[in-house]
């Protein structure tokens, strides 16, 4: 069997490159033009098992003719493309400007859920991601040497709750919380420029931050429904910088449903900062 891998940005694609030639199965990799690295061009130079096509934003007709040329029948989404990416620098094809035209509304699951549907049509099944990195998936509990405090708790209780409405109507999977207050919330930005957001925020306050000086908690969800076929939550260990640079001191990831990259030099750094990680169950 030969995979396909339409790829996005940041290092999901490799990882995921890895762990499907760890499977001894040769990939047939869409690489997004707009998005992806160009390193994997170097891993397809060192590995005749991979095979890499470079396809613009837009270029739905293209992906299904490489797909089928190639003999593909199993493909993943990996690696994020910005949701701005999505709806301001594409230029669709004939089919997928007839895809759009039928959406319902402009939101991304929408979007991707009717991409998987036309690629089905064609004999190509949009499998999860997770099913080549549940290793990665975080698992419930305290992941570094500190545990939240009794605030940062606190501040996690109201982020699951803005969180998890925020999700649902799949606008971001990430708030931002100081002492039970929400101070931003993720749109089309991303998890990382959230955090710098409120980092900038909480800075710009000054002495006004006084009753908010304990510090940022993140919280970060799954969306209620989420389709582990595509927009899978991730943190790596950009995302513990971030939260350096913002004066962040706590995060939390839903349980079985993050993708944890780079897992021990994550919670190292993390531990190191002082930096609380928890993963909990879903409960909303």
């Amino acid at each position: 069997m030969k995979l396909g891998l339409i790829a996005g940005n940041g290092r999901f694609p490799f990882l995921l490159l890895d762990a499907a030639r760890a499977q001894d199965l040769p990939v047939v990799v869409a690489a997004i033009r707009e998005e992806t690295d160009a390193e994997i061009d170097v891993r397809a130079a060192l590995d005749d098992r991979i095979t890499v096509y470079w396809i613009s934003l837009g270029e739905l007709s293209r992906l299904i003719e490489i797909f089928h040329k190639e003999g593909v029948t199993n493909a993943v989404m990996a690696g994020q493309v910005k949701h701005k990416q999505i709806f301001s620098s594409i230029r669709p094809d004939w089919r997928l400007a007839k895809l759009l035209l039928n959406l319902r509304t402009r939101s991304t699951d929408m979007l991707l859920g009717a991409v998987a549907k036309v690629l089905g049509d064609e004999g190509i099944e949009l499998i999860s991601s997770t099913a080549f990195l549940e290793p990665l998936l975080a698992q419930e509990g305290v992941l570094t040497a500190r545990s939240p405090n009794e605030e940062e708790y606190k501040n996690i209780e109201y982020g699951l709750g803005v969180a998890n409405g925020v999700a649902g109507f799949d606008i971001g999977q990430t708030v931002v919380v100081a002492a039970q207050s929400c101070v931003a919330v993720e749109a089309m930005e991303g998890t990382d420029a959230t955090i710098e957001r409120a980092g900038a925020l909480m800075s710009s306050l000054g002495d006004g931050a006084s009753t908010l000086e304990r510090g940022l908690t993140i919280v970060k969800v799954a969306k209620p429904k989420q389709d582990m076929r595509f927009d899978v939550p991730v943190i790596g260990i950009k995302t513990v910088n971030t939260m350096i640079r913002a004066r962040a001191s706590c995060l939390s990831v839903e349980a079985g449903r993050t993708l944890l990259f780079d897992r021990d030099s994550l919670l190292v750094r993390a531990s190191d900062a002082g930096i609380a990680i928890v993963a909990t169950p879903r409960r909303y």
